[in-house]
């Protein structure tokens, strides 16, 4: 045999042997997730008696999960209405009772975070919601804290209002 000839048929069988070690080692990562899937659908079975009986045990644990729920279900616009009802002064209240819809507030980084109030003002930055716009950023920099965030407050055509840190 040539030279270059052995070292073709080299690369064939090192080829072969890494293209067998690698089959083997995704089977074996293959069973185990199989097995654990397994494990883990029998456990969420309905017939499965020790479900069961942790759900018929506890049925305080069961309405905690429904609290989590509804508090998850509620829009951000309304948590931060209620913050505000509870920590705010009347004058904030009166301003965030205008408030409609509010975004990004869940979504914070610390890096450049950024959050949308939306009211029902009309007429904006020369309107009637300017004022409110400052209690309205306020309410939320006391609401949201972040190292370097803006809330900017629209009115109800989608005009800028104001804006301010958080």
């Amino acid at each position: 045999m040539g030279m270059k000839t052995k070292i073709a048929l080299g690369a064939v069988v090192g080829i072969a042997v890494i293209g067998a070690l690698s089959a083997n080692a995704g089977d074996s990562d293959g069973d185990a997730g199989s097995d654990d899937r397994t494990s883990a659908s029998a456990g969420e079975k309905p017939g499965n008696a020790k479900a069961g009986d942790d759900a018929g045990k506890d049925g305080a644990s069961d309405a905690k999960p429904a609290e989590d729920k509804a508090e998850e279900k509620a829009s951000q616009a309304e948590r931060f209405k209620a913050f505000v009802q509870k920590n705010g002064t009347p004058k904030e209240k009166d301003a965030v009772s205008h408030v409609t819809k509010v975004q990004g507030a869940d979504e914070q980084n610390d890096i450049l975070d950024s959050a949308d109030v939306y009211t029902d003002f009309t007429g904006g930055i020369m309107g009637e919601g300017t004022g409110p716009a400052k209690l309205i950023a306020s309410a939320f920099a006391d609401w949201k804290d972040s190292e370097n965030g803006l809330v900017t407050i629209y009115d109800a055509d989608g005009e800028l209002l104001g804006n301010g840190q958080f």
